[in-house]
C-alpha cells in the first residue's frame, strides 16, 4: 500500500531545521521512516540550509567564548533518566514501532472508550506534546471530534477512513481546532496509531457530551 497523506512542507522543512517541539519532531520523524518521498525532500531541505550556513560571514566570538564551553565540558554528565534506560519495547507489541522510539519509556495500556485504548510515551525532554499509541479495534467508529490544539497522527498498522480518504500504515494526518473527525477502522485488524496531541479533545453531538468528562487523552 502506498502511503498517499503526508505532512505539509512547511513542517517538513521545519523538522529540518529543528524548530519542531519535541513531541511534533517525534510524528515527523514516525512518517519519515515509511515515507521515502518526504525523507527525499528534507535532505533537500537540510542541504539548503547547510547551504545558507556557509554563505554567511563569520561572525566574532566573546571573548568568553571558548571558557564557557570548557566549562560545560567539565560539568558531570546527566544521569539516564527512565526514559533513557527502559527496556525495549517488543516488536510484536507494537507492529510498525519504528526502532528509534522502542528506547523511550512506554507506560501501560489505559481504557478509553469501548474497543478504545491508550498506551502513554515518556519523552525524556520538557514537551507541550503528549505523544501516545492509539489502539482501536476493527470497525470502529469514533466519537466525532476536534481539538484546542494541533494533532499529528501517524498510522503504524490497520487502517482507517474520514471524509472520504483512506490512511493505511505510514500515512499521517494532522488535525487542530478547524478539523472535525469521525474515523471508522477498517474491519479485520486494530488500528494502531502514533499521535502527537497539543491541547484537549472536544466531543461533539449529545453523546460526546455526555461521556466528555470521562474521556482523558
Amino acid at each position: 500500500m502506498s502511503i498517499e497523506h503526508h505532512p505539509t512542507d512547511s513542517m517538513l522543512a521545519a523538522f529540518a531545521a529543528g524548530t519542531l517541539d519535541h513531541g511534533q519532531h517525534i510524528a515527523i520523524a514516525t512518517h519519515l521512516v515509511s515515507c521515502p518521498q518526504c525523507r527525499t525532500f528534507t535532505r533537500s531541505m537540510e542541504q539548503v540550509g547547510g547551504a545558507v550556513l556557509t554563505s554567511l560571514l563569520p561572525a566574532a566570538m566573546s571573548n568568553d567564548a571558548l571558557a564557557k564551553v570548557e566549562a560545560r565540558l567539565n560539568k558531570p554528565m546527566r544521569p539516564a533518566t527512565m526514559a533513557e534506560t527502559a527496556p525495549t519495547v517488543p516488536e510484536a507489541e507494537v507492529p510498525g514501532l519504528p526502532k528509534f522510539l522502542r528506547r523511550y519509556q512506554f507506560g501501560n495500556w489505559k481504557w478509553i472508550a469501548p474497543s478504545v485504548h491508550l498506551q502513554p510515551i515518556v519523552l525524556p525532554y520538557d514537551s507541550d506534546t503528549r505523544v501516545f499509541l492509539l489502539k482501536s479495534g476493527p470497525g470502529t467508529r469514533m466519537l466525532q471530534h476536534t481539538h484546542t490544539g494541533i494533532e499529528m497522527t501517524c498510522v503504524l498498522s490497520g487502517a482507517f477512513s474520514q471524509d472520504g480518504s483512506h490512511y493505511g500504515p505510514g500515512d499521517f494526518d494532522l488535525g487542530d481546532d478547524t478539523v472535525d473527525h469521525l474515523p471508522v477502522v477498517d474491519p479485520g485488524q486494530d488500528c494502531v496509531c502514533l499521535v502527537a496531541m497539543q491541547g484537549d479533545l472536544r466531543l461533539h453531538g449529545l453523546i460526546g457530551r455526555m461521556v466528555q468528562p470521562f474521556v482523558r487523552v
